[in-house]
């Protein structure tokens, strides 16, 4: 068998995540539907990690493996890509050594959430429309202190299977453009619902509603409840992942 990467992006809004579940579209579900019609075999497509629902990916990578593929890697990216649906889309299909893994040969994920300050009806679902007034700088302030810890459970969803809440954080700040406010997060692994959780707190920051050393106390208390609200999927997208 033959290890295949894949390098893609979609537009979660119809999905209930990445991984397949039970009575539910997923990502990870419509892409073994397809692999596995043109493949001729059942396909079980592995990816970089689980998207909650509602969530994009601007770059994703899986993996899966086939005995060889019935086209020339381009022909079928062109192919597969007529298959899927437009919310979906395939940029490469390439080989990779055996051991390459999509989830844990992966060395940092890089998150990005949007907020639109200004109503914009065309991005209602692609950013996070927020009209409050905000300190940019105070929710910096706040999001470099995000990096002096690795326990996380104060802003993970309650009642996972992780085994561990302990991430490495070596990015974490907010930036302007003409139109957006945008906050980058890198880690090399994410908690379910932490990145929202996150901006959510950074957010009460930034109306006042949280002082800035109070986000330490959010992180040492270890407890969801104290961390701020978790802000919409639709404005969340994985942006990048290293290998």
């Amino acid at each position: 068998m033959t290890r295949y990467f894949v390098k893609l992006a979609y537009n979660g809004s119809r999905y209930h995540g990445w991984q397949s579940q039970h009575n539910a579209h997923s990502i990870q579900a419509e892409l073994n539907e397809k692999l596995s019609a043109m493949l001729g075999s059942p396909i079980n497509i592995i990816g970089c990690g689980r998207t909650d629902t509602g969530v994009h990916a601007s770059t994703f990578y899986a993996h899966f493996e086939a005995e060889q593929l019935p086209h020339k890697e381009a022909d079928f990216v062109f192919k597969l890509n007529r298959f899927l649906p437009a919310d979906i889309v395939i940029y490469d299909v390439y080989q990779v050594a055996d051991d390459m893994h999509a989830r844990f040969s992966a060395k940092s994920r890089t998150y990005r959430y949007y907020i639109n300050p200004i109503k914009d009806p065309f991005a209602e679902f692609s950013s996070y429309y927020y009209p409050a007034p905000l300190d940019v700088e105070l929710m910096n302030q706040a999001a470099r202190i995000i990096l002096e810890y690795e326990d996380f459970t104060s802003f993970s969803k309650l009642h996972t299977q992780t085994a561990t809440n302990l991430c490495e954080v070596t990015e974490a700040a907010w930036h302007k453009t003409k139109r957006r406010l945008i906050f980058s997060i890198t880690a090399n692994r994410f908690l379910r619902n932490m990145v929202r959780a996150v901006v959510g707190t950074l957010l009460e920051v930034g109306k006042g509603k949280l002082e800035v050393e109070d986000v330490r106390k959010v992180i040492e208390s270890k407890d969801r409840s104290k961390a701020g609200f978790s802000v919409p999927a639709h404005g969340l997208y994985l942006e990048d992942v290293s290998y």
